[in-house]
């Protein structure tokens, strides 16, 4: 469930909104600018002014027209309305196509930089396990970008239109109103440009109204924003676990979850929806007051004869287009309150991923690289502050093979998260050999969206690894069923067990052929055959590879040199050695005419039997 988020002022947005832009500026200035140019030359063009004069001038002329009953005049202007129609037309559509591309372009940049900072130093992983994380990421990312990027730039070159709007609108209206007398205590003073002052006084009222009556709708976007995202996290977690709660018979609690999250995007709507229509009651008659308010104004001044017909229609178009001008703020409040709520989730992420690494720097493991694996006085804990490991002593020679036991929740997963780097809080040293020659095996391996061949071949790009090796890969893991699907693309951590998961990360395990091997349980889903014979490959093509294997199974101990086991302590688990297994499982017992495909029915090792290490870390 996602927690409260700190609300920001509309100064806060705006400051970072422009902090995001800028970060686009500098990174591409040459496409920003340029398309930023673009957009704001054909909002605030010299065309769109001469347009905007150019159809007042046209309604004076063609209400004149009508007014002395000429038709041939009025014939005249509709083929001049025409001109201007198609020419406002490709004006407006130039401005469009620059706004989109504008809004597109920053978008991308937006996404590709937040996906990166979320990826890097293994951010994702400690926002995921709650230090200084956010809910919902995918949503930030998928959809909150969209709208701070996009409906950023709507709004700004609404805003420089509604500029341009007011610079072209307001002399001429100026001009048409004339002076108005006023006469206070018997004496009469002159107002000049009275219609440009009703329009900014009606204007001003409005936006304080709408201010009045729709401030909590920025707090109320924010809120539906985040119920939402975890609404939709939770149909994501259905789809995730869909076999697990259907083998549990779970889906009448699973519906009531749904309908709790729901429930909350509801109230959210209904509060978003009460405010809307309090607005619709301003603005449903602002603009349509607008229209009319000018012709009662103009009026004493039309019947007395001081202004002809086309001049009141001309002066009642200035003062709706000036009106339009100020009231931006009035027509584009729901979308500012909503592009509020937009903007705070995508910088809340942004944050989210630099206290990641604020975390990671806190806790004090010190890493560094090293000829062999080596922890020094390595304590570890939970992000909460529980202690887990104590002063943990491990040196793992190349070559050497090294089993790690303890009972379930002794902190053995823990400590291998924290030799590959991941896991930031606890205190002490870790040195690692070169990373590039490592490779980790969890209790689950990831296999990514895409090919088998792809699967097979991660972290590397598929074609690293040639078909060939590919399928001697399956076999030689007992996946010879698979080789006919390398170019097949499937879930496959869907279609496959999760025994043939693990054998696929062992064949993996071959492709990559690293020098580190480091563990987790990766054997767990196996039965004892295939678990001898994907140790087995420790003794055949991987011979040499360092191996750190971590798991409590019975009978892990024989295909390993020497075993340390994770003892539950008050202050955390201590390592200590465990003597030696009594046996080894022969290699030679795996192999039948070159194939790994069963286990000697004796279970001996008459053959030759791993020089075991000394026991001490």
């Amino acid at each position: 469930m996602a927690a409260e988020t700190e609300w920001a002022p509309a100064e806060g947005a705006l400051r970072e909104t422009w902090r995001l832009a800028r970060g686009w500026y500098g990174d591409a200035p040459l496409v920003a600018w340029g398309l930023t140019a673009a957009a704001v030359a054909l909002t605030l063009t010299l065309l769109q002014i001469a347009l905007s004069y150019a159809f007042s001038d046209w309604q004076r002329n063609a209400f004149d027209a009508l007014d002395q009953r000429d038709a041939a005049a009025f014939q005249g202007q509709l083929g001049w309305f025409v001109a201007l129609t198609g020419l406002s037309m490709a004006v407006a559509v130039g401005r469009l196509c620059a706004r989109q591309v504008l809004g597109f372009l920053w978008r991308r940049w937006l996404v590709l930089k937040l996906q990166g900072a979320m990826l890097i130093n293994h951010r994702h992983y400690r926002m995921e396990m709650g230090e200084g994380g956010v809910d919902n990421p995918d949503q930030r990312i998928g959809e909150n970008t969209r709208w701070a990027t996009i409906m950023t730039v709507d709004l700004a070159l609404g805003l420089l239109h509604s500029v341009a709007l007011f610079a072209c609108f307001a002399g001429l209206l100026w001009h048409l109103s004339g002076t108005l007398a006023v006469t206070i205590g018997g004496t009469t003073i002159g107002v000049p440009g009275s219609m440009l002052l009703a329009a900014a006084l009606y204007s001003g009222l409005g936006a304080l109204v709408v201010w009045r009556v729709g401030r909590a709708m920025p707090r109320i976007h924010l809120d539906r924003n985040q119920a939402e995202a975890d609404h939709r996290f939770a149909l994501l977690r259905i789809r995730e676990h869909a076999e697990g709660i259907a083998l549990i018979r779970g889906a009448a609690d699973e519906e009531r979850g749904l309908a709790r999250a729901y429930g909350r995007v509801e109230g959210a709507m209904l509060r978003l929806l009460r405010s809307e229509r309090q607005l619709m009651w301003l603005g449903a008659g602002y603009m349509a007051v607008a229209g009319v308010l000018p012709l009662l104004l103009g009026a004493p001044r039309f019947f007395a004869g001081a202004i002809t017909l086309g001049v009141l229609m001309q002066m009642t178009q200035a003062f709706v287009e000036v009106t339009r001008a100020l009231s931006w703020f009035v027509e584009n409040w729901p979308r500012l309150a909503d592009w509020r709520g937009h903007v705070v989730r995508v910088v809340e992420l942004e944050r989210a991923c630099e206290a990641a690494d604020g975390a990671a720097g806190q806790p004090g493991i010190a890493i560094a690289p090293g000829p062999a694996l080596r922890l020094s006085g390595l304590n570890l804990g939970t992000a909460g502050g529980r202690a887990l490991v104590l002063d943990a002593e491990i040196t793992l020679r190349p070559g050497e093979r090294v089993l790690v036991t303890g009972e379930s929740g002794s902190g053995k997963s823990t400590l291998f998260r924290a030799i590959a780097g991941i896991w930031p809080w606890g205190q002490g040293r870790i040195a690692v050999p070169d990373r590039t020659a490592t490779l980790f095996m969890p209790q689950r391996p990831y296999l990514p969206l895409g090919s088998l061949h792809a699967a097979l071949a991660y972290p590397a790009a598929p074609d690293t690894f040639g078909q060939a090796d590919a399928a001697a890969a399956l076999r030689r893991c007992r996946l010879g069923a698979l080789v006919p699907q390398l170019d097949q693309v499937a879930r496959w951590d869907r279609v496959l067990s999760l025994g043939e998961q693990q054998r696929l990360a062992f064949a993996r395990l071959l492709l990559h052929r690293p020098r580190w091997v480091f563990m987790d349980e990766a054997t767990s889903a196996l039965d004892e055959a295939n678990q001898a014979a994907m140790f087995a490959l420790f003794e055949a093509e991987l011979a040499g590879a360092a191996l750190l294997s971590i798991g409590h199974r019975p009978g892990l101990d024989r295909y390993h040199d020497r075993v340390l086991a994770l003892r539950p302590g008050p202050d955390g688990a201590r390592l200590e050695p465990v003597a030696a297994a009594a046996s080894l499982w022969p290699v030679e017992a795996f192999r039948r005419g070159g194939a790994w495909d069963g286990i000697s029915a004796a279970g001996r090792n008459p053959l030759n039997v791993r020089r075991r290490l000394p026991s001490a870390g």
